[in-house]
């Protein structure tokens, strides 16, 4: 008996293996980050097809620094160019664009156009496309905790913060869903699914709260060469899943 189909809501991914698929090649690894923005083109359009109503993808981790200056400045620039030529076409599809990391040590040209394609697709109520850049997980974690020690680090910062929740202690205050309005992701859903390609098998500081009770599946196709199929067979494992979070089975 074949599976019903289950779109996941909200779908991340850590595009792995750019880099693997130029050496097969005998090319630079700046051509495989090329041959990925095309799959994040090819992704995006599935997803719009399919129903997904968010999609967050692991562009540059915060210890991507590490690499090869070319690499870097190659990476920066192929990002600068994707925010460019695909701001129209977001646009018209109705792709809201968000982009969530620390904006230190990125360049203010890349800024600015990060910037530029946010606000041009703010109106748009179709699928959330969120893009983690100089992302890690702990650090987005860490970002939060300061933020709540700023709005607490006085007495009356902590009267006024309590009396405007109603409630009577910084404990009853701090609650987990509390915690979450303070990530970067705030007031958006937590992914569904968390696909990783490459056949790596480790999350690599990525959405390290959010990811709780994703489900999580691995392929070992490049991200170059990930298309709608990949995608699919992705969903229909999805679809097989029986998600109790911590309950029992119907």
């Amino acid at each position: 008996m074949n599976t019903e189909l289950v779109i996941p809501r909200h779908v991340a991914i850590i595009m792995d293996g750019n880099g693997r698929w130029a050496k097969r090649r005998g090319l630079d690894r700046s051509e495989g980050h090329r041959e990925g923005a095309k799959t994040v083109r090819r992704v995006t359009e599935a997803c719009i097809d399919l129903g997904v109503e968010q999609l967050t993808l692991y562009c540059f981790s915060s210890e991507n620094w590490k690499r090869p200056q070319p690499e870097l400045d190659a990476l920066m620039q192929l990002l600068k160019f994707y925010l460019i030529s695909e701001r129209e076409k977001m646009f018209r599809e109705n792709i809201r664009l968000q982009i969530i990391g620390r904006r230190d040590r990125i360049a203010d040209d890349v800024q600015e156009e990060m910037d530029r394609s946010i606000d041009f697709c703010r109106s748009n109520t179709g699928l959330i496309l969120r893009l983690a850049i100089n992302y890690g997980g702990r650090g987005e974690i860490v970002d939060a905790v300061k933020q709540i020690l700023h709005l607490t680090d006085t007495p009356e910062k902590r009267t006024r913060l309590l009396q405007e929740a109603g409630c009577s202690s910084l404990d009853e205050w701090l609650t987990e869903q509390r915690f979450s309005d303070y990530l970067y992701t705030a007031g958006y859903t937590d992914p569904d699914l968390l696909i990783r390609t490459a056949g790596e098998y480790r999350l690599s500081n990525y959405l390290l709260w959010q990811l709780s009770y994703a489900e999580l599946w691995v392929t070992d196709v490049l991200w170059p060469d990930f298309n709608r199929e990949t995608l699919l067979e992705a969903f229909q494992n999805f679809s097989k899943r029986d998600r109790r979070y911590g309950g029992l089975s119907h």
